[in-house]
């Protein structure tokens, strides 16, 4: 069930993680496609989900792209997200895509970052604007402009991330359309609650 509320939902508080169960079959998942496919796919898939978003959100008036909405826990999102409005969302991506090229970029330069991933640290403010709309592309093109110049991501280098363990920059690469065409889903999740 999906609502728009001006009531604060209760939910588990920021960095709660997935249910076990959850997490152990995306672990595999991961694994998984991240073996089946390739540097190519993984960014036109990223491309296409970043479109696709541009395209949801940009229709979208300012009351509407603003409202928050509860919507059920998709697979792969925690519940202190469920209560976003689409605004927020971008906001989220904003920072994640900007975090996930710096990570990318220290991998490639041999120096992973000191500093703990956590999904607590990316969650969005609810205080965002249109203004949201060109952070997201702008954080599009960092993400993608992180690899560009680089033939091979498969780095002796490695990251941590907190839910998949630690991997190359190939796979923070591919954690990229991933991550981006789950919150896509959360969009029209929301957008179908309004």
């Amino acid at each position: 069930m999906t609502t728009a509320t001006n009531a604060e939902p209760k939910l588990a508080s920021p960095g709660a993680g997935l249910p076990k169960i959850e997490l152990f079959i995306a672990r595999l998942r991961f694994w998984w496609m991240q073996r089946r496919g390739c540097r190519e796919e993984f960014t036109a898939r990223f491309e296409r989900e970043r479109d696709a978003i541009l395209s949801l959100a940009s229709a979208q008036d300012e009351e509407r792209a603003s409202q928050r909405v509860l919507i059920d826990r998709l697979r792969g999102l925690e519940d202190s997200s469920r209560y976003w409005s689409v605004w927020m969302t971008l906001d989220h991506l904003r920072i994640v895509n900007h975090g996930t090229a710096g990570v990318i970029r220290a991998l490639i330069n041999g120096k992973p970052p000191e500093r703990v991933a956590s999904t607590a640290t990316v969650k969005p403010s609810s205080e965002v604007d249109a203004s949201v709309i060109q952070a997201f592309e702008t954080s599009c093109s960092d993400f993608l402009g992180s690899f560009a110049d680089t033939p091979d991501l498969h780095t002796r280098a490695r990251y941590a991330h907190p839910w998949f363990g630690s991997f190359d920059a190939a796979g923070w690469q591919f954690l990229g359309g991933l991550h981006m065409g789950l919150h896509r889903r959360q969009i029209e999740c929301i957008l179908a609650g309004l």
